[in-house]
């Protein structure tokens, strides 16, 4: 029953975790397609000619988005050759009617270069592609003699004014008619309507904000709604009206997180270089901070009051560290190092034992009974051995026994209690002060100097590898 329940418990959060992980997918992909449909707004007043040559109804869409009208001087003029248009074919050339039609034109012409109706979109390059290919097709400098010269009588009797229309149909109207207007709002600012398409957008992410938010501080009961959404700060993006291309930073955490793509890679290699060097600034400000405050510890006494009068520093728990971490010192000594050095500790007192017995009167006055000479060194051999295995024992022993262990207490406590009285004089404590600045600043010094001769991304790709080779364990 315990495991038939575990197991169900297992699915509904395996399938809550699913869940969850395909809304993230799907609010990913309404985030890029936002972003998308922002970037088409950002470029389309730019790339507009292009709508209107190679895909017209995308333009005739999009216009009133961007507010754009047909400008109206622009129009009114390509209204007038059309209507030239409908003039020759009906009643030629030469009639009255026609001359007049031209006559008009000439003049909008004149008034199309001097007043210059492109100014307002911006398009002067338009503009001084009209007026050159004019020039060019007219063969003067003049685009006002060029226009002149092509709306009369003489000019279309000698090339035919199906070709001249035929000229100006296909090189001169698609710049005309790529012309356009765009109103102004009361503070002066073009008038664009796409804020209309990206508030829904706004609103979904905005809801869905909240929503995701109150089910996270719900979920972990130390959080509250507003330390959620402040966790959530850089999904807050996809809330402005402007500055649109700053969306891509939620919509790649989203893409990362819910694993809709892998940009791990991509932002390993962005952050390469700035991860680098900030690291390595981070790290010497890291490590100078501590030694100057190390420093400015040991300057003022602050860290000789916390040995020497231990009832005015602030512990975390009731236990001495001090006596604790003897202690344990202690302990490891006489039970896990000593083994190990037994015979170069005992060789160590055979031979001092040895050289202290040499050095006794008695040893001397020994030597001197007859009979006795050569006994004093046998004896003095045998009596270094017992004495140096009889020391090794005592240490050993003596730690492990109770009263022992009261020995070794009140030695370690009337020590400390010797050095503190030692260490409150006031010439020993300038003097350890003092030596133990300038050794700080020796290593402060030393230390930033070499961490200045050492590549920043020759350390972080060494970190990256250790990384890699951690997530990507050989198989042996």
């Amino acid at each position: 029953m315990v495991d038939q329940a575990l197991s169900q418990q297992t699915h509904a959060d395996s399938y809550k975790h699913r869940g969850r992980n395909w809304w993230n997918k799907l609010t990913a992909l309404i985030a890029w397609a936002n972003i998308l449909l922002a970037l088409f707004n950002l470029s389309y007043i730019p790339l507009r000619d292009v709508y209107v040559r190679e895909f017209p109804k995308i333009a005739t869409f999009y216009d009133p988005v961007k507010s754009i009208e047909p400008h109206p001087d622009t129009q009114r003029y390509l209204q007038t050759v059309d209507a030239l248009t409908v003039q020759l074919s009906q009643q030629g050339l030469q009639a009255p009617p026609t001359e007049q039609v031209l006559q008009e034109l000439r003049q909008q012409s004149n008034d199309l270069i001097e007043e210059n109706p492109f100014l307002a979109a911006n398009k002067f390059g338009t503009f001084a592609k009209l007026k050159r290919r004019m020039r060019d097709h007219l063969n003067t400098e003049s685009a006002k003699q060029a226009f002149a010269r092509f709306w009369r009588q003489e000019y279309l009797v000698q090339v035919g004014w199906e070709n001249a229309l035929s000229f100006f149909n296909s090189d001169i109207r698609p710049l005309l008619n790529s012309n356009y207007f765009r109103p102004t709002d009361e503070n002066g600012q073009l008038v664009d309507n796409f804020w209309r398409i990206d508030l829904y957008f706004i609103a979904f992410f905005g809801i869905e904000l909240l929503f995701r938010t109150f089910f996270m501080s719900r979920r972990q009961e130390k959080l509250t709604w507003g330390d959620t959404l402040w966790r959530r700060w850089y999904d807050m993006l996809l809330l402005l009206p402007t500055w649109r291309w700053l969306r891509i930073i939620p919509a790649s955490v989203r893409s990362h997180q819910s694993g809709l793509f892998n940009m791990e890679r991509i932002l390993a290699q962005v952050t390469h270089e700035p991860a680098a060097y900030l690291a390595d600034r981070v790290s010497m400000f890291l490590m100078v901070r501590l030694i100057n405050q190390t420093k400015e510890s040991v300057d003022k006494g602050d860290m000789a009051r916390a040995i020497l009068q231990p009832e005015a520093y602030v512990q975390v728990s009731d236990i001495n560290k001090v006596d604790a971490i003897t202690d344990r010192l202690l302990e490891l000594s006489i039970y896990k190092v000593l083994p190990q050095v037994q015979p170069d500790l005992q060789a160590l007192l055979h031979h001092s034992l040895k050289g202290a017995l040499q050095q006794s009167d008695f040893y001397t006055g020994l030597r001197q009974v007859p009979g006795m000479k050569g006994l004093p060194k046998e004896v003095m051999e045998n009596l270094a051995n017992y004495l140096a295995q009889a020391t090794y024992e005592v240490i050993a022993t003596s730690y492990s026994d109770l009263q022992g262990r009261q020995l070794f207490d009140q030695l370690s406590h009337n020590f400390k209690y010797a050095l503190r009285e030692e260490l409150q004089d006031e010439a020993t404590q300038l003097e350890l002060q003092s030596l133990l600045s300038d050794l700080l600043e020796e290593f402060k010094i030393n230390y930033v100097q070499r961490s200045t001769d050492e590549d920043p991304e020759a350390t972080l790709e060494e970190a990256d590898q250790l990384r890699q080779e951690m997530e990507n364990p050989k198989i042996q």
